[in-house]
């Protein structure tokens, strides 16, 4: 563990992960033409479309947890790009129903590979993707995205930070 990570709340080890994922991410798709949150799309889109689902935006914004205005702006740049077809749902003229067009399955196919060569990288040192560590990794982090985050109603907004968590409290990396 290194020295940054030796006294760091988990909340701030979440989110240096998640900013490192994010960045290898975007980096290694970036030659397939996606972002990390275009890529994010595109491979729940083909997940979806191999189990016969055609998702609406708001379907495909509650799978991923991206805000719907997002995964709107999203599949409009991915439909400019020629990588998903976007059609209104006759069902429902307010919705929008998402598909992969040809070329975004075989976009997908790639990145979905090139991540999948990322994610057993970053795994290693738990074991790879298939190792138990990563399993019992992946089920904990289920249960902590499982948690609402909603307030209680009677807790106030601005209580005191607890002063026995100052010592788990990481500094600003400018501030060391």
């Amino acid at each position: 563990m290194s020295s940054t990570s030796e006294h760091a709340t988990p909340g701030f080890l979440v989110w240096r992960l998640s900013t490192k994922w994010r960045v290898a991410v975007d980096r290694a798709v970036a030659p397939l033409g996606l972002t990390h949150a275009q890529y994010s799309l595109v491979a729940s889109l083909y997940g979806m479309h191999r189990t016969g689902r055609r998702p609406s935006q708001r379907q495909l914004a509650d799978h991923t947890g991206l805000e719907p205005l997002y995964v709107s702006k999203l599949a409009r740049a991915l439909e400019a790009a020629g990588v998903v077809d976007r059609t209104r749902d006759p069902a429902d003229p307010r919705a929008i129903r998402l598909s992969l067009t040809e070329d975004g399955r075989e976009v997908a196919r790639r990145a979905i590979g090139v991540v999948q060569g990322l994610l057993e990288q970053l795994l290693e040192p738990l074991g790879g993707l298939g190792g138990e560590r990563t399993k019992a990794f992946s089920r904990e982090l289920a249960t902590l995205l499982d948690v609402s985050l909603d307030a209680p109603s009677d807790s106030p907004i601005d209580s005191p930070i607890d002063p026995s968590l100052d010592t788990h409290l990481d500094s600003h990396p400018d501030e060391e």
